[in-house]
């Protein structure tokens, strides 16, 4: 039996962890904390809000007085931290807002897990964080556990800090820890202001597809599902103190994301291929924006056996068909 707060888990990545968990163990009770601001959404939980072991409860990370009365109430064992300000372009309007949720989010979790975890034997403080904190590559190389961290934006160097205080605990007050960096996730359900679903929303309804700068910007991949695999077995099996790189092996540009968006959708939409090309619209580079990222998995594979399984065209083909 293990009681484990979800933090974020009404979020994109967050729901999809929330009824995997909910649905696969049975004798987990599952808390998902959610404050269900504009890029929650509490429907994604619908297949598992009626089930024993699972329990919704609206809140902030921020709140010490609700996080105390859910520790105690609940006897909770782990935490997983998805709870965090994710867009860039929203971290570039107002930095502060993401201070405050990412990094003095986290830092009240920890202080409370340390407060009221008086024996720290079979506790968990598992944290969610992005390759976004090491900054930026070039043309080569990939990112791996002790790549240094450089992050460019508001919303990379709040999370960077959030990663400092979280591994700060396990080194100052032997806190039980462990930390796992992401590349991009893709899927069903994320919040339109990303780039695969926006793209989507903007070909069915033959609307501009902005693309920043001339598109040569290159991520890499991985679909949602996979990356809650990987948490799942970071969770049962990562080595306490530990960091492990997430990667989906799909490393693509943006303008080729949205030309293969675009073949995509255009076809299952019954349009001419191709037709919906025109929609797309250079616009002006976003501030500090970051070349490219591409993550190094050998870690979380030789460790953990650990591997993406969802191959990137069956991914992009069942993301898309869920928005239509």
């Amino acid at each position: 039996m293990k009681n484990i707060l979800v933090t974020g888990g009404a979020g994109f990545i967050g729901s999809h962890l929330v009824k995997h968990f909910v649905k696969k163990y049975h004798n987990y009770n599952i808390f998902n904390l959610d404050i269900l601001s504009y890029a929650s959404d509490i429907s994604r939980l619908n297949q598992v809000s009626s089930l024993e072991n699972y329990k919704f409860i609206n809140g902030d990370i921020n709140d010490e007085k609700l996080i105390k009365k859910i520790f105690n109430d609940f006897k909770i064992d782990s935490v997983i931290n998805l709870a965090a300000e994710s867009h860039v372009d929203n971290s570039i309007k107002n930095p502060t807002k993401f201070a405050v949720v990412n990094i003095l989010g986290t830092l009240n979790l920890l202080n409370i897990c340390n407060s009221l975890w008086e024996n720290k034997k079979d506790k968990l403080f598992y944290h969610i964080s992005t390759d976004e904190v090491y900054g930026e590559l070039g043309k080569e190389g990939k990112f791996n556990e002790h790549s240094p961290y450089k992050p460019k934006s508001p919303y990379s160097a709040s999370k960077a800090s959030s990663d400092h205080f979280v591994r700060a605990f396990f080194h100052t007050y032997n806190l039980p820890i462990i930390i796992s960096n992401c590349s991009n996730n893709y899927g069903p359900d994320q919040y339109h202001e990303k780039l695969i679903p926006l793209t989507i929303k903007n070909i069915i309804s033959n609307q501009k597809i902005p693309i920043y700068g001339d598109g040569s910007n290159i991520r890499d991949w991985i679909y949602v599902k996979d990356h809650v695999e990987a948490i799942d077995k970071i969770f049962h099996f990562g080595k306490n103190g530990e960091t492990y790189n997430i990667g989906g092996d799909n490393e693509i540009s943006n303008l080729d994301m949205v030309n293969e968006i675009i073949g995509i959708t255009d076809k299952l939409l019954k349009r001419p291929e191709g037709s919906s090309k025109k929609l797309i619209s250079f616009v002006e580079d976003r501030k500090g924006h970051d070349f490219r990222y591409a993550i190094n998995n050998k870690k979380i594979y030789e460790e953990l056996e650990w591997l993406p399984k969802t191959k990137f065209s069956e991914g992009l083909h069942h993301t898309v068909s869920s928005y239509i």
